[in-house]
């Protein structure tokens, strides 16, 4: 799961702070001291044991608490008390995606997924299922602690926005995260909850798909993933016309 792959032989090998690389089984280089708000309880959902190692105690030298599991079904009964999952889609027993969809079926778990599936559809399937970033092996340790960083710091700004958004019959609901038409309820997946937040919280403003992705999905960028959010948000709302696209430019909230 972890890092750059020698061709030569095939180990994996874990991207030091310094930039230096080292075996998985050699020293892993002590890192900074970290404030206790950066600390998170880490679920790492990994089939391969080595990387696995490697991967847990890389995390548990920053300080993160982390339990490890091996399958998409052990992963689906330890989420629940994990701040953040790391999951590589590549498991034994169940699709990775399908984890990932039913993690974001029951709550708001941040989800990292960890895949060789490279591929621009590769993405956009991970980034549709519910994740909140999607992460390509071979990748460096510090690039993965800077997007959990990321990752966890939209989650932080999420909670804290204001609770209720009411824009005409559409009713946005921050602490629970629900959405409501005209007093009935709308399902939302979890991105397109923050999506729509994004527009309903600045309606009289255009955003730009730069601005979107970074704010939704960091810097996972995909023009199709846009598209395919705002096409499910529209239909879900019953009128294109909620969702105004300002050609050349981004999206606005309008009024049906």
């Amino acid at each position: 799961m972890l890092v750059r792959s020698d061709s030569a032989d095939r180990h994996l090998s874990v991207v030091a702070p310094s930039g230096r690389t080292g075996r998985p089984g050699g020293e892993v280089p002590r890192p900074p001291a970290r404030s206790a708000p950066n600390v998170w309880r880490v679920l790492v959902v990994e089939n391969d044991d080595e990387d696995a190692e490697s991967l847990t105690r890389g995390l548990q030298r920053y300080g993160h608490h982390v339990e490890r599991v091996g399958g998409g079904i052990q992963a689906l009964g330890a989420y629940g008390d994990a701040d953040l999952v790391l999951l590589d889609l590549e498991l034994p027993d169940l699709d990775g995606l399908e984890v990932c969809r039913q993690i974001r079926a029951e709550g708001d778990t941040a989800v990292i997924a960890v895949t060789a599936r490279g591929t621009e559809l590769d993405r956009v399937l991970g980034l549709q299922a519910g994740a909140d970033d999607y992460v390509v092996k071979p990748y460096g340790f510090q690039e993965l602690l800077a997007r959990m960083e990321a990752v966890m710091r939209r989650v932080r700004m999420s909670a804290a926005q204001s609770p209720v958004i009411v824009r005409g019959p559409l009713c946005i609901d921050t602490a629970t995260r629900q959405v409501s038409l005209h007093g009935r309820r709308v399902d939302v997946t979890r991105k397109e909850f923050d999506l729509l937040h994004l527009l309903a919280a600045q309606p009289e403003t255009v955003i730009s798909r730069k601005t979107i992705m970074q704010t939704v999905w960091g810097d996972v960028w995909s023009k199709r993933t846009i598209d395919t959010h705002i096409s499910s948000l529209r239909g879900k709302l019953g009128s294109s016309d909620w969702i105004r696209n300002v050609r050349g430019v981004g999206f606005q909230l309008g009024c049906a």
